[in-house]
This record gives structure tokens, C-alpha cells and sequence, in this order.
């Protein structure tokens, strides 16, 4: 039996030595960097650490349906998205790479704002997000990469707390006629935990005009608390992957609208199905 005295100090000297292996990679140029600005020794080393701390023991999640994605070659994961910040991308992203059997690395599309932001927007490309643009996902898709997006958009992280697990509109389908293009599966997910994060009980338009964002949230902890109201609510979440939506029969270059339009309708069905599902089995958010 391991003495759990002894297995703290040998984390931390292991923590230590993964440090300085990093670092020595680092400023000998032993590490990679693909067109798109993905740097997966950065990803691994620095970004997910972090991510799978809120991921195991914050937040608790739950990821079911892993079996669905494939261990390689190109799919298109299309979640629902909430929370008020984007946590819910963070959580997919690293609950792929540390509980999936290949270890893939989902390539988030995210919205412009993001990399209009000098620092948040080079950290995003270096752990592998993407601008949500067509063609960019293309590339992707066509490089065999596991790629994410989050069709509600800004609609869907910046709902009042009242619509909660409520699908919002699936923008104008941009995400099935990428998929009928590549011919690359969509595998529906549904994410459940997010909502309660940060409870949007408001919006202050005017400083949302002023700081030219999408919406400033008012939360019953935020900004009465300041930085202390910016702390995520440890809610219990749940993540499923629900079976592939095949597209390769339909493959098209240009597909037509109303067929984009039923694919789209489709994976939406199936996601707030299973959102409906996930939410009832959970019961009390903070149980």
C-alpha cells in the first residue's frame, strides 16, 4: 500500500521535473507550432493543467458518450453554449484530451472578439481555437482535425438565467453546410452545468454600448462582490456525446439551403433532447 505521506512530495518533485522539461524545450526550439498558430506542447504543458483542475474538482464533470468521437480523422462536435464566459469550450476541450482513449485535441472555433484581444487571442491560438470562419474549418476539417463550434454564438452564453437550457437560434446553419462540404460526421453534444455558473439575472446595456461588448452581465454576485463575483459557482455538469449524424451520403460542394437548413434542425432536436434528458437525471445543480 502507498504511504500517501511519501506520494505528496513525489507529485510535487514530478510537478518540478515536468517544469523544467518544459522550459528546456522551450529555449532549445524542441516544440511545434502548425499553421493556425497550435502550439501542443504549450496546450498540454501550461493550458490544460488548469483547465483539468476546474474540470475534476470544481466543477465535477461527468463526460459521457466518448465512444462516439473517433480516435481519428476529421468530426465536427456542435455543443450548446452558456454560462456568460465560455467556460463550457474550456471544459469540452480538456475533457476530450484527458479522458478520451486517443488523447485528440478539439480545435474550438471562437467568435472575432476573442482574438481582437491582443493577449487572450494569441493564448487561444496557441491551445489550438481557431476564428469561426467557414473556410478556417474547412482547413481543418480537411487536415483531419476533431473540430468544435458553437453555433448559438453570443445568443447562447449571454441568455438571461430564465431561458436556461433553452436552445437559441442555430445562427444560420453555417456549421451543417461545412460539414455536408467536408463530408465529415457532426457528433451533437449537450452540456449541462454551465448555466449556473453565473446566473445572468441582467444586462447593463449601456456599459455593454461602452466597452463595446455583446452584453454585460449582472449576475447576484456580480459586479456587487467585484473579482470575488467573478468566481464560477461550482455547479455538477454533465457532458454527453450523443451518436454521429453521418453526412458523408450528402456530401456536397455546395449543398442546398434548404438541406443546410434540415441538418441543422436535426442536430438541434437532438441536443436539446438530450439537454432536457441531462437535466431532469442531474436534478439540483448544487446537490
Amino acid at each position: 500500500m502507498t504511504d500517501r505521506r511519501s506520494a505528496v512530495p513525489q507529485a510535487r518533485w514530478q510537478r518540478l521535473a515536468d517544469v523544467a522539461a518544459f522550459a528546456k524545450r522551450r529555449l532549445t526550439g524542441q516544440y511545434e507550432v502548425d499553421q493556425f498558430g497550435f502550439d501542443p506542447d504549450f496546450n498540454a504543458s501550461v493550458m490544460m493543467p488548469g483547465a483539468l483542475a476546474l474540470y475534476r474538482n470544481w466543477f465535477r464533470v461527468q463526460t459521457r458518450g466518448l465512444d462516439n468521437i473517433p480516435d481519428s480523422g476529421a468530426a465536427l462536435v456542435v455543443a450548446n453554449h452558456s454560462g456568460v464566459l465560455p467556460l463550457d469550450a474550456i471544459m469540452l476541450q480538456a475533457g476530450i484530451f484527458a479522458e478520451h482513449p486517443a488523447g485528440r485535441n478539439l480545435r474550438l472555433l471562437g467568435a472575432d472578439l476573442v482574438y481582437s484581444l491582443p493577449v487572450l487571442g494569441a493564448l487561444a491560438r496557441r491551445s489550438g481555437h481557431t476564428r469561426a470562419d467557414p473556410e478556417q474549418a474547412q482547413r481543418l476539417l480537411a487536415a483531419g482535425e476533431l473540430v468544435g463550434t458553437f453555433p448559438e454564438g453570443f445568443k447562447g452564453i449571454g441568455k438571461p438565467f430564465a431561458e436556461r437550457y433553452r436552445l437559441q437560434r442555430f445562427g444560420r446553419g453555417g456549421f451543417a453546410r461545412t460539414a455536408l462540404q467536408a463530408g465529415a460526421p457532426i457528433i451533437p453534444c449537450a452540456i449541462v452545468g454551465a448555466e449556473e455558473i453565473y446566473p445572468m439575472i441582467g444586462n447593463a446595456e449601456l456599459l455593454a454600448r461602452l466597452l463595446r461588448l455583446p452584453y454585460f452581465p449582472v449576475t447576484p454576485l456580480f459586479p456587487w462582490l467585484g473579482p470575488l463575483g467573478a468566481i464560477p459557482l461550482p455547479s455538477q455538469w454533465v457532458i454527453e456525446f450523443c451518436a454521429p449524424v453521418s453526412t458523408c451520403a450528402h456530401r456536397d460542394d455546395e449543398p442546398s439551403d434548404g438541406m443546410v437548413a434540415e441538418l441543422a434542425d436535426q442536430v438541434r432536436d437532438v441536443i436539446q433532447d438530450k439537454l432536457d434528458q441531462l437535466v431532469a437525471e442531474r436534478g439540483p445543480a448544487f446537490g
